[in-house]
């Protein structure tokens, strides 16, 4: 029997992400859809005429047993609520990031978790962009040698703000791009090079009337000396590489983007030909100078994930990210924001 999944929200995070990944792996049922917005509501019935059409979340717990599995991609201040209200009524949750705007509510949330008996699983998709793939495969089969520095970025050309609440300075939004973004590179320096020893940033807010952080840079110092560089800004009028990573025996790196965001916003899913397939003029490069080639880049997959969760849920296999992994990603941002507003290096 297909698992069936309530998704709350039908912003970007629910519309160009989560349902069309929901919907393109077998064994899954996007059941419901809640989102209170007209408009959405349209477009829920019009892509998925076979998902329930709900106004509030309060109503998917009005028969026991209806879902397999929430997905909140609710705006931050909502995550930890609708995840509690979902584990207190049986029921598994896949929680877009930042899970929680503290470390403190994420730790509370897990042990709640724990107490339940069943997953929060960070919706922490960027593990499977191309790129990142690659510079994984990269790392573990020794071609790149002892990796010393690793520099990623998120930088976009967004200069004037943006109503929403992802530019709120209310501290229970988790606005600004340390929040929205930060998450995924933090996410991708933890998983290839273990929590970081050392926390030193810079945190600004570059744009006219800008109430949250709107330009980052976070250095990670991890045990071993790896050195990880972490470039955030919607201030970027000059875009540097998405990728640079020097090791003792090559580098590589690899500039723009994953395509799947394109994709997806395209209205294409990981069942069309092609999908996550990078051409080959936007391959990174390996070597050193003057003797470096392409690097094929391997296929993004974030349908991976929600193949993943569903092994989860079925008893196969340990979730594909665990709240652990979050609750330190959020430890790190705490301690960013420390540093630079003590302009200092932050033991962790």
């Amino acid at each position: 029997m297909d698992l069936r999944v309530a998704l709350i929200g039908y912003g970007t995070g629910g519309s160009v992400f989560h349902a069309p990944l929901i919907s393109s792996v077998p064994g899954m049922r996007l059941a419901a859809v809640v989102t209170a917005n007209p408009e959405r509501q349209r477009a829920v019935r019009d892509r998925y005429p076979g998902a329930k059409v709900l106004a509030g979340a309060d109503r998917l717990w009005e028969v026991s047993g209806a879902y397999d599995l929430v997905v909140v991609a609710a705006p931050n201040r909502q995550h930890v609520p609708l995840a509690r209200t979902a584990l207190t009524s049986g029921v598994a949750v896949v929680l877009d990031k930042p899970i929680a705007a503290t470390a403190a509510d994420a730790r509370s949330l897990a042990a709640l978790s724990a107490v339940r008996g069943l997953p929060v699983i960070p919706f922490h998709n960027r593990r499977w962009d191309g790129d990142y793939r690659t510079l994984y495969r990269l790392a573990a089969s020794g071609a790149l040698g002892d990796v010393l520095r690793f520099e990623s970025r998120f930088e976009r050309w967004r200069p004037e703000v943006r109503e929403g609440w992802k530019e709120s300075g209310d501290p229970r939004d988790a606005g600004g791009v340390l929040y929205d973004l930060g998450p995924h590179l933090i996410d991708q320096a933890v998983t290839l090079f273990g929590r970081p020893e050392r926390v030193y940033a810079e945190i600004d807010a570059r744009r006219r009337g800008a109430a949250v952080p709107d330009d980052v840079f976070v250095a990670l110092t991890h045990r071993g000396g790896v050195r990880s560089h972490l470039w955030i800004s919607a201030t970027a009028a000059d875009l540097g590489p998405r990728f640079r990573v020097l090791g003792s025996r090559a580098s590589y790196t690899v500039g723009g983007m994953d395509g799947q965001e394109a994709a997806l916003r395209a209205g294409r899913t990981p069942l069309d030909p092609g999908y996550g397939v990078t051409p080959p003029p936007s391959y990174g490069r390996l070597g050193t100078p003057g003797e470096d080639r392409p690097e094929p880049t391997e296929p993004g997959a974030y349908q991976d994930f929600y193949a993943a969760v569903a092994r989860t849920l079925r008893g196969e296999a340990p979730p594909p990210v665990t709240l652990a992994d979050a609750i330190t990603g959020l430890e790190i941002i705490e301690a960013a924001h420390r540093s630079a507003h003590d302009g200092t290096t932050i033991d962790l």
